[in-house]
């Protein structure tokens, strides 16, 4: 029987998210394909160095060692090399020890047709296109910044960070908020209390989160070795939606934080995540030099197949 990834968690990530390729990437735009294929194959026995994902999928992996016989995640590297110019690759992930044996090598294709296939609940890249066909795909993705200037110490925990609205949420309630003001959205949230929040696109990667933190409690009292904070600028009165909806979805969120305007920065770097989700491009900006992070990006079309502003 074929082997069926659907009860894990896969996360996809580019080859360049994993490793440092920012040298060979330059190769490509300034020289082109033949001169980049020519360099990753002469220089395809030189490890490459530590890439903006690759200290959450190093996390993440060390899930499936702590229940015998039982998987949580797979990684698969998704990548438009052709498998010509690949090898670097592979031996740099065997040389880091990463448990990573699938691949998708497009060879210069888009890779949203892919994700599909894989069951890919999260895919990361630093090609901003890559991100957007996934989202418009219909899988959670986000486009990574590089790694901080100023790198956490590592933290055995995995640590997950996720704004709300527009993320785990729909955007639906952060339309109202930019189009009629801060006083039309608390008067809808209000009114809407008990009213669940529509899922966002990143709502599956937190349930997912949370099937795996309930595998892990146990009589003994064993912490999970996941962790999860919710950030977001929402307040009182906005407050009680949100914790109303995550208890219809069953989901608890270890550490949640109301900010109510104030920089996200400060919080973050106290948490340290591996990775924190925003979709807005200030908060990203000013979270990224302490913090890995990740933008969720919009759709691109709305449902009746017009741009979205």
């Amino acid at each position: 029987m074929p082997v069926s990834l659907d009860n894990l968690l896969v996360v996809g990530i580019s080859s360049r998210a994993l490793f440092d390729l920012e040298a060979e990437e330059a190769i490509f735009r300034t020289q082109g394909l033949e001169a980049y294929r020519k360099h990753q194959i002469e220089h395809e026995n030189e490890i490459l160095k530590l890439g903006a994902g690759f200290a959450l999928v190093r996390a993440l992996l060390r899930l499936n060692l702590l229940v015998h016989d039982q998987r949580f995640v797979e990684v698969v590297i998704m990548s438009r090399n052709s498998s010509e110019t690949s090898m670097r690759i592979f031996n740099s992930i065997r040389h880091y020890g990463l448990d990573i044996t699938r691949a998708v090598l497009s060879g210069g294709a888009s890779l949203a047709p892919y994700l599909r296939a894989f069951n890919v609940s999260l895919f990361l890249s630093l090609h901003e296109d890559d991100v957007q066909a996934a989202i418009d795909s219909g899988v959670s993705a986000a486009l990574l910044y590089q790694k901080p200037e100023s790198t956490l110490e590592e933290v055995e925990q995995i640590r997950i960070a996720f704004d709300g609205d527009a993320v785990i949420f729909s955007d639906e309630s952060e339309r109202i908020f930019q189009e009629q003001g801060i006083e039309a959205f608390e008067n809808h949230e209000r009114e809407n209390a008990l009213k669940p929040l529509p899922e966002g696109p990143f709502a599956r990667l937190l349930k997912a989160l949370s099937y795996i933190q309930n595998n892990f409690k146990s009589a003994d009292g064993r912490s999970a070795p996941i962790r999860t904070a919710l950030v977001t600028a929402r307040s009182s009165p906005a407050h009680e939606r949100v914790i109303r909806t995550l208890r219809a979805w069953d989901v608890a969120i270890d550490e949640t934080f109301f900010m109510g305007g104030v920089a996200k920065s400060e919080v973050l770097a106290a948490f340290k995540p591996h990775i924190f989700f925003d979709d807005q491009l200030g908060h990203c900006d000013r979270a990224a030099p302490l913090v890995q992070t990740g933008r969720v990006l919009l759709k691109s079309l709305l449902d009746d197949g017009l741009p979205i502003r």
